[in-house]
């Protein structure tokens, strides 16, 4: 197992043996899937026993204090996004994605932060009923570099060991730095997810909440008799989700038009086209725009956050396929990677080329829910029961940013010292159970002055009228408004 860039390893072995492989790692047996079919086959045609999860002990018992229960609750967090109700949260998306650009407008160097404030602040109103204003809100940076620690402990040998080998959980934390590391990061990951329910709680007793996931739990909890600590740990999760994902597909999507800039020409041309100068892209111009969509599908693809399917599902009674006996208990691994650059499926497939997409009208849910596994776009979100129920959500985030970032903005290698353009390696990505491209610059202008005067405009209008001139917080929810 390789220290760094594990899919590049997985995708070799998918190569070597085929669409189904096993791993023994330590005492557990791990099952991995690189094909649309076997994960069609299995993922989703047998959600019902391959749901379940295999133990983590740093992941989840330490880092998490076995309070990140990723499957509790399913009904409430559909309620929360399924494709019905995420359409209300349009209106949260328009506001936000109008300050993203204006950010990209006044400190373009700081794209990155935008961007991830961005979908940080539309997951924190859905979840919590309050916005994050600005990038330097505390909170939010304790979030990212939250994702970073465990990301890092979790692909550590150490804490994989620990996961293989029950016996080593036993010896003192001085032998086990990981261990101690663990405990300390839950310490305040804990207190960040306390602080964030409990002030929903307050805001709920007071009558000034706005409609949001956390106003089901407060009424869940009165008759089911969770802790604060296990809601906190719920509506944490589903902030974890929305706020990394999205910023990370949208951070590669930067990278893309940098890397080819002929797409890029070509996505604003249909968009000039579609929607003309005068106005912002809105969600009604999906229709007409389908070469945008073309592009967020080959994103996904092309740069898949959950590289390696995220957390493994695990089955739970034995099973057989293609021939081969999958043992109750064994984990299950959706090979992301893999699949997406399978030759078969896409040819050249480290090139960005969303023509592949470019007769492909399916929603990323209804695409997801094709019974044809080949007919899928790409996996990224996951597959069965435990696919991402944000997808509807995601779909809408992407589709206003990158529309209306290249409706508004050139996207090109920002220059060295010696004036040289920065191309950056679009195979160097962050490491972890989310992934991203590693950090790089890039100049981004407006295209025009008519067009930078109607970001500032449009993003002033929805200050003034949408939000509090101190707090910047909703005055009125929209939806009510």
């Amino acid at each position: 197992m390789p220290k760094r860039d594990a899919h590049l390893q997985f995708a070799k072995w998918a190569k070597e043996y085929g669409p189904i492989y096993s791993l023994m790692l330590g005492t557990q047996c791990m099952i991995v899937l690189s094909s649309d079919e076997a994960v069609k086959a299995l993922l989703d045609k047998k959600s019902g026993i391959y749901s379940d999860r295999q133990e983590m002990y740093i992941g989840q018992r330490v880092c998490s204090g076995g309070l990140r229960l990723l499957m509790m609750f399913r009904k409430m967090v559909h309620g929360l996004l399924n494709v019905t109700t995420s359409k209300s949260y349009v209106v949260y998306q328009v506001l936000e994605n109008k300050q993203m650009l204006y950010e990209f407008l006044t400190e373009p160097d700081r794209f990155l932060y935008h961007i991830r404030r961005y979908s940080n602040a539309l997951t924190t109103t859905m979840v919590f009923g309050w916005r994050t204003p600005t990038y330097e809100d505390q909170k939010m940076k304790q979030l990212f570099d939250g994702f970073s620690e465990f990301a890092e402990l979790n692909q550590a040998g150490a804490a994989a060991l620990i996961d293989f080998f029950p016996w080593l959980r036993k010896l003192p934390d001085f032998l086990l730095p990981v261990h101690k590391l663990a405990k300390e990061l839950h310490k305040h990951e804990r207190a960040l997810y306390l602080g964030h329910w409990l002030k929903a709680k307050e805001d709920i007793r007071k009558g000034t909440i706005k409609p949001c996931f956390c106003v089901g739990m407060a009424e869940a909890q009165k008759y089911d008799g969770f802790d604060d600590a296990q809601a906190a740990y719920i509506s944490g999760t589903l902030l974890e989700a929305g706020s990394d994902t999205t910023s990370s597909t949208l951070y590669a999507f930067v990278q893309a038009m940098l890397l080819y800039p002929d797409i890029q020409r070509r996505a604003q041309q249909e968009i000039d086209k579609a929607v003309g100068p005068d106005r912002l892209p809105d969600m009604n111009d999906q229709e007409s725009l389908q070469y945008i969509r073309a592009i967020m599908k080959e994103t996904l693809r092309w740069m898949p956050t959950t590289i390696l399917g995220a957390v493994p599902h695990a089955v739970t009674q034995d099973d057989h396929y293609m021939g081969y006996l999958i043992p109750k208990g064994a984990g299950v691994m959706n090979n992301v990677w893999a699949i997406h650059h399978d030759e078969k499926r896409h040819p050249n497939p480290r090139v960005f080329d969303p023509d592949r997409y470019i007769n492909d009208r399916q929603s990323l849910g209804e695409s997801a829910a094709n019974p044809d596994g080949t007919k899928r776009d790409q996996f990224t979100f996951g597959a069965g029961r435990r696919i991402c129920p944000g997808i509807h959500v995601a779909e809408r985030s992407l589709f206003l940013g990158m529309s209306r970032i290249l409706w508004a903005f050139d996207i090109a290698p920002a220059p060295d010292a010696q004036g040289r353009p920065i191309m950056p390696d679009p195979d160097r990505l962050t490491q972890g159970f989310v992934c991203m491209p590693e950090e790089f610059p890039a100049k981004i202008t407006p295209r025009s002055k008519e067009r930078a005067d109607i970001v500032t405009r449009e993003w002033k209008a929805a200050e003034k009228t949408c939000l509090d001139p101190e707090t910047k917080q909703w005055l009125l929810h929209p939806i009510d408004s």
